[in-house]
């Protein structure tokens, strides 16, 4: 939610002070214990001098919290086969994402194969057990919006939303209909709330409709046909609706051409679409590499973050990506990060310095 103008770096500062920060060691904070909530901020000390009756007392600072944000998460298939459990390729990322105070991202797959593969060797399942793994690295809430959460069918998909239950992450993008798929998580910390939304523009997954399951979906170039009007008016309905019930607002698009960094002009029209509609951040997945990153009315739209876990080792670009961390104070993202990473042999995304981080930035710039 927007009141006022929002003060936040443009994309060529946020951009450098990610190389900055890549080149220099991390903070060796102790991380917070999952779901905890930031103690609020300290009263300022009082003054000495008792101001006359006419000056009113200053009002407290806003609360600062932060959200960090990672690319398609796969932990089924090649991902499984190398870990007895996948959740330990979060190790060497886990002291970044415990500390921002929101952790997100997208689950590319099922939790369940109770039903027959629809996508044959590129059907992704994870055992149901990660969502424990995915907890204690940070994971606060993820998206269920994209084109592999329907990979084993229905019955499979509805198991995936079952296992949520108690697993200490909220989800969204996806339900039992369309009223489900589209609501919103909200995750409140230090008394910021965030809003979060995702939906499918790649299809496979099926749609979600008044009277069955599947993903919150908007049809858009390039793989589900020309825009639908209909379908972005119901996702923009939603981000209004959340936008006067939250803070900031998030949305999760899975959208776009695989394997280059330059997003489709599309995404550009429906993202600007959700920022006038109330988005503070859009943050694009789906490419498998990085893209560009745009500002409009003060907000950042994140085209692709790339994938953060995920066994696509045929190609440099499909191995690294970026964490986008958003500063938020009160109802206004002030700042947003890069933190740029490349996944390993056994693909566990381990932190960039110097060069190579420098190397996944311009990736970021070169899609304009």
């Amino acid at each position: 939610m927007r009141a006022a103008p929002v003060v936040r770096r443009v994309l060529a500062a946020a951009l450098a002070a990610a190389a900055l920060a890549a080149c220099s060691p991390g903070p060796g904070a102790t991380p917070d214990a999952p779901g905890s909530t930031p103690s609020a901020s300290d009263t300022p000390e009082a003054s000495s001098t008792t101001p006359p009756p006419e000056v009113a007392a200053s009002a407290e600072e806003p609360p600062t919290v932060t959200l960090a944000v990672v690319g398609d998460v796969m932990l089924g298939r090649g991902v499984a086969a190398a870990h007895a459990d996948p959740t330990v390729t979060m190790r060497a990322m886990r002291p970044l994402l415990r500390r921002a105070d929101i952790t997100i991202g997208t689950l590319e797959s099922t939790l369940s194969t109770d039903g027959s593969p629809t996508q044959g060797g590129d059907s992704f399942a994870a055992d149901p057990g990660v969502l424990d793994g995915l907890a204690a690295a940070g994971f606060d809430a993820l998206s269920l919006a994209n084109n592999h959460v329907g990979d084993y069918g229905q019955r499979a998909l509805l198991r995936t939303l079952e296992a949520f239950r108690g697993s200490g992450i909220a989800r969204f993008g996806a339900g039992r209909d369309l009223a489900a798929a589209t609501r919103p998580a909200v995750v409140e910390r230090d008394g910021v709330r965030v809003g979060l939304l995702g939906f499918n523009a790649i299809g496979e997954t099926p749609r979600a409709t008044p009277t069955t399951p599947g993903a919150l979906s908007v049809r858009m170039p390039p793989r589900t046909g020309p825009l639908q009007p209909a379908d972005l008016r119901h996702v923009l309905a939603a981000v209004r609706r959340l936008d006067r019930r939250v803070d900031v607002v998030v949305v999760l698009p899975h959208w776009g051409t695989q394997y280059t960094h330059r997003p489709e002009p599309v995404q550009r029209l429906v993202g600007r679409r959700l920022v006038d509609a109330g988005a503070d951040l859009v943050v694009g997945g789906h490419p498998h590499w990085v893209q560009s990153v745009e500002r409009h009315r003060g907000a950042t739209i994140a085209h692709s973050l790339g994938n953060f876990v995920f066994d696509m080792d045929f190609m440099e670009q499909t191995m690294e990506g970026v964490v986008l961390t958003a500063t938020i104070t009160g109802d206004r993202v002030v700042d947003v990060a890069l933190a740029p990473y490349r996944m390993d042999a056994t693909f566990t995304p381990r932190p960039l310095r110097g060069a190579a981080a420098r190397e996944v930035l311009a990736d970021v710039r070169s899609g304009g």
